[in-house]
């Protein structure tokens, strides 16, 4: 049976600001259903384990469809997945065929530089699994390593939330770090697209999307790669 991880933030809050956040609902929601829809189980993991924070913006009426009432008002959902998300140390890797690092701002406290998750998908990835991500947990593969010890993302081609998009949201200054401007620098081959329309870039067995719009689009990506 095929099976997806996924990885999600412990963190409730913006560092440098006094404003809430954590996982983008939409990114998870959208995600899971079309692994749900596809005959895929899912498990969530973070760095801690336990509770995960979701960003209340993303709950907004704006921002909130019909994919995202079904699984806030699911008691799996909230009560397991979100309430008592394993930790990595609960996870054999080996049981997974992919992992998606879910996205929202909480992601930038706690991905960067976690290698407990990095070896995680590392492991999934050298053992023939996609590895995904969207939006800003695309920070999530920062820490990945290749077999050879060079940066997973350098000479790869990817997507994530981009510089355009934090000036949209007003948040250039007060982010810890500028994702684009982050994978520029490990070497990846950022490919940026129309702020807030989805978009799905896929490298063979690393697939990425732009925005918490593009979460969909990820998830039929990976079912595409999948039965080739």
């Amino acid at each position: 049976m095929t099976k997806a991880l996924m990885v999600v933030t412990n963190n409730p809050k913006f560092k440098k600001i006094q404003r809430a956040t954590g996982i983008w609902l939409k990114e998870a929601t959208h995600f899971n259903k079309v692994m749900a829809d596809n005959g895929i189980d899912v498990d969530y993991v973070s760095p801690k384990g336990g509770y995960v924070p979701l960003d209340p913006l993303s709950l907004g009426t704006d921002d909130m469809d019909a994919t995202d009432w079904e699984y806030y008002l699911d008691d799996t959902f909230r009560n397991q997945h979100l309430a008592q998300s394993l930790t990595p140390a609960d996870v054999n890797p080996k049981d997974y065929q992919v992992i998606y690092f879910v996205g929202g701002h909480g992601t930038m406290t706690d991905f960067p530089q976690n290698t407990e998750l990095a070896g995680l998908a590392e492991t999934i990835y050298a053992n023939g699994g996609i590895i995904s991500a969207n939006c800003v947990g695309v920070c999530g593969l920062l820490p990945m390593r290749t077999e050879d010890g060079k940066r997973f993302v350098h000479g790869r081609k990817l997507t994530a939330f981009t510089n355009d998009e934090e000036a949209l949201n007003g948040l250039t200054n007060d982010v810890e770090f500028l994702l684009e401007d982050e994978l520029d620098k490990a070497g990846a081959n950022f490919v940026k697209g129309t702020a807030f329309e989805p978009n799905v870039v896929v490298d063979d067995r690393l697939i990425t999307g732009q925005n918490p719009n593009s979460a969909t689009g990820v998830g039929e990506a990976i079912i595409k790669e999948l039965l080739q």
